[in-house]
């Protein structure tokens, strides 16, 4: 098992675990198939709704591959307290490029769990794993042209930790039926201000 990433990272309102070890496959793909809302949460995401059980364990094979070669981590995000305790709220990931030190960050969350601030709070964790653990030296973040709900959410935490909009990437994204334009930031470690999480 891979000791670069941590097996838990907690925030004040949220819990992130190793996605391929911490989900049943059937509950995950229940939530990636048919979970209320599922098409608009991946409307602008590079993946449509699971269509069989195996996509879903050929996803989570993925996602350990990923995890055991260090490069990258996908997390299961569940809320801390209050009545959605323990629930799988969505994911998020960190992948690292390590020849160019630069780790790019990925979310999704289950509608219902839209508009918490959860974002945020994920992306600082995240953002201090890339910088205090892993050494990299950048921080990276892309959300498809039209996708006005990520634009809000990355331009908050990008300027809270001094970061800065690169510009679009022309069809960038080749992963659906057509390219897509994808907006870039990035934030430079020396200039973060290292939020304060605790990583087991």
């Amino acid at each position: 098992m891979s000791s670069l990433f941590p097996d838990r990272i907690e925030t004040e309102h949220l819990a992130l675990e190793p996605l391929h070890e911490s989900v049943d496959p059937l509950d995950f793909y229940r939530i990636c198939s048919s979970d209320p809302g599922i098409e608009e949460v991946t409307e602008h995401l590079p993946w449509e709704p699971h269509s069989t059980p195996k996509e879903t364990i050929d996803f989570l094979e993925d996602v350990e591959s990923q995890y055991t070669s260090s490069r990258g981590v996908q997390y299961v995000v569940r809320p801390r307290g209050g009545e959605s305790e323990g629930e799988i709220a969505g994911a998020t990931g960190l992948t690292v490029d390590w020849e160019r030190r630069t780790g790019t960050l990925g979310l999704w969350l289950r509608k219902r769990f839209w508009g918490r601030g959860n974002s945020s709070e994920r992306a600082s964790a995240l953002i201090e794993l890339a910088f205090d653990r892993l050494d990299l030296e950048l921080v990276a973040v892309t959300h498809a042209d039209g996708n006005g709900r990520s634009k809000r959410a990355i331009e908050k935490y990008v300027e809270a930790h001094d970061g800065e909009y690169d510009g679009i990437l022309r069809n960038w994204d080749t992963t659906g039926d057509s390219p897509r334009d994808m907006h870039r930031y990035t934030i430079p470690w020396k200039k973060t201000d290292r939020p304060g999480t605790s990583g087991g």
